[in-house]
């Protein structure tokens, strides 16, 4: 059984439509993969001999002092770009299999997924060094790397759970968040009370059971949670919500667009996905606080104001503009057999990219306290954003063909499906152009000179609105029956 599974998802992986037309970023991604795991392998030997030399005479103890912040940063690095195969049960559901067995494969597929190998690559050979060269105990180095494992696995099941379950998702967003910043204040330090813990795993190696059984019954939850699920009319189903009417008589004012308008509006408000999409925006107006408070030396030039005056008014633009059309996925077959123009459809995503990039701006003016600056490269980062960013995200828009779950907050944060050689090139016109254009005026002149050159750029890109509101209409009329097939794809 378990091979004519491997057998399915070798043939699925083959067969989608995706495969052909991202062979080249795939190739990419396991060239990066193959020296993420080099690099892993590097620092598993050298970590050891890098922090007696530099840090401490006990490196385990360091390693100790900042796994919780590792431990962090694998749950956030999961459930940015770990797949969850669970959703690829549906086509089996129609086969002559047991529950039991599908469910089980699913959820073994993320036992073996890359982000865990990656970090074998790290913890085995450190182990190694620990007892071969720093003459560690044994048995106390297997214990502490049970622990590990038993960890890391618990991060791996965590994520099943943040990936389903919003209260799940916003529990653990809270708490990082919360401990992230009583740690960077000062007002609590996490680590005076992990260290010790993580420090008893080699001291009294039995105490490994304990992460290992918490693995254990995480894996049962999860397990439970998809069994009990497992039905067409049930957890694979569409949730249906009482319908609401909404005429936002409002919106008339903008003409045959106010349609198109409505639509997105209705849209952002009712799905899960589009609503993570505005609390993404919400996160990027702080996104400046790196740079404008001096809290991280590398950010001190002045030419990372530019990219985060960008960021900070283009969050919105940027989550949700660069996903144009694949929020209309569900539908856009229906959409493309009516008489509708693709202008007026473009141009209502436009001005909802343009009245979100005008509020964020006007929510971003406390970085007044920060110098006059630090507002005028928000400022400026807006009309940018206005003029031509969000000309070049619905031009990128037309080369990004994944469908999106509106339902689901999944891949939220970015898809790799969403990545190819052409929209990797549109984003020197989004974030490297602008920082072109301000480092000329700034050697040239000055900061008001790099500024006000950056804002003129904004300012000629709306001038030719509609000359390149006809360009891109052309590129989506080109590429509306590849659109279309794409989006006929489960996998």
């Amino acid at each position: 059984m378990l091979k004519h599974f491997i057998s399915l998802e070798w043939k699925s992986f083959f067969r989608s439509a995706s495969f052909k037309v991202n062979l080249f970023l795939k190739i990419l991604m396991a060239i990066a993969a193959l020296f993420m795991l080099i690099y892993a392998l590097g620092i598993g030997i050298g970590a050891y001999f890098l922090i007696e030399k530099y840090v401490d005479p006990d490196p385990l103890k360091i390693v100790n002092k900042f796994l919780i912040f590792y431990l962090v940063a694998d749950l956030v690095m999961r459930y940015f770009l770990q797949k969850m195969p669970i959703v690829n049960i549906k086509p089996l559901l129609y086969l002559p299999l047991k529950k039991d067995q599908v469910v089980s494969f699913g959820i073994k597929k993320t036992m073996i997924s890359f982000f865990n190998i990656l970090h074998a690559f790290f913890f085995i050979p450190f182990s190694f060094v620990l007892i071969f060269k720093g003459g560690y105990d044994a048995f106390g180095v297997i214990g502490w790397h049970l622990a590990m494992l038993g960890l890391f696995y618990c991060n791996n099941f965590i994520n099943i759970f943040v990936n389903n379950k919003d209260v799940v998702f916003y529990s653990v967003i809270g708490l990082i968040i919360a401990f992230a910043a009583m740690y960077y204040y000062n007002i609590f330090n996490i680590t005076l009370f992990t260290q010790p813990i993580f420090q008893a795993f080699y001291n009294q190696p039995y105490l490994a059971i304990i992460p290992l059984a918490l693995a254990f019954i995480l894996y049962k939850t999860a397990f439970a949670y998809f069994r009990n699920n497992f039905y067409l009319d049930a957890g694979l189903a569409k949730k249906v919500s009482i319908a609401e009417t909404d005429n936002m008589g409002w919106l008339d004012r903008f003409g045959s667009v106010s349609t198109f308008l409505k639509n997105d509006i209705k849209l952002i408000k009712r799905n899960k996905r589009s609503k993570t999409t505005v609390i993404m925006s919400v996160i990027f107006i702080f996104y400046g606080l790196l740079f404008f408070t001096n809290s991280i030396e590398m950010y001190n030039g002045p030419f990372w104001r530019v990219f985060a005056g960008i960021f900070v008014s283009g969050g919105f633009l940027f989550s949700f503009g660069q996903l144009v059309p694949s929020w209309d996925s569900a539908y856009y077959p229906l959409m493309m057999s009516q008489n509708i123009r693709y202008k007026e459809y473009l141009e209502s995503k436009w001005y909802l990219m343009v009245i979100a990039t005008v509020i964020s701006t006007i929510i971003a003016s406390f970085y007044l306290y920060f110098g006059w600056q630090a507002y005028v490269a928000v400022v400026v980062g807006a009309i940018y954003n206005i003029g031509v960013n969000s000309h070049v995200v619905l031009w990128g828009g037309a080369y990004i063909k994944t469908p999106i779950d509106l339902t689901s907050n999944k891949k939220a944060f970015g898809d790799k499906k969403a990545f190819n050689v052409k929209t990797l090139l549109l984003t020197i016109p989004k974030l490297i152009l602008p920082i072109v254009i301000y480092a000329i005026g700034h050697f040239a002149h000055s900061d008001i000179l790099g500024f006000a050159l950056v804002a003129v750029a904004g300012v000629l890109g709306f001038l030719f609105k509609n000359k390149v509101f006809k360009i891109i209409e052309k590129i989506y009329k080109a590429e509306k029956y590849k659109t279309l097939e794409a989006y006929k794809q489960t996998n």
